[in-house]
């Protein structure tokens, strides 16, 4: 499957139900020795209409993804395996 066949698609949180993103404005953090896909890189959308939204990103580990569907992604992701990172 192409990334960009992915464009559009929700990203849904299985542990606590929130929506964390659209993956057409996420980007992928890959091993450059391996070409493996090593995480999803997501901006932080807590804002409203991103207007007072914090220049954040999340990380979600490719390990994460459960199931890429017709419409969204399921992952898996405990408050604890969270990464923020500020812009």
């Amino acid at each position: 499957m192409r990334f960009s066949s992915m464009s559009g698609k929700e990203i849904v949180n299985l542990c606590d139900g929130s929506r964390l993103g659209i993956i057409g404005d996420s980007d992928l953090l890959v091993d450059e020795k391996t070409g493996k896909i090593l995480a999803l890189l997501i901006p932080d959308q807590k804002g409203v209409f991103n207007f007072l939204s914090s220049n954040s990103i999340l990380e979600i580990p490719w390990k994460a993804i459960k199931k890429i569907g017709n419409d969204m992604i399921i992952i898996e992701l405990e408050d604890d395996d969270k990464r923020k990172y500020s812009l």
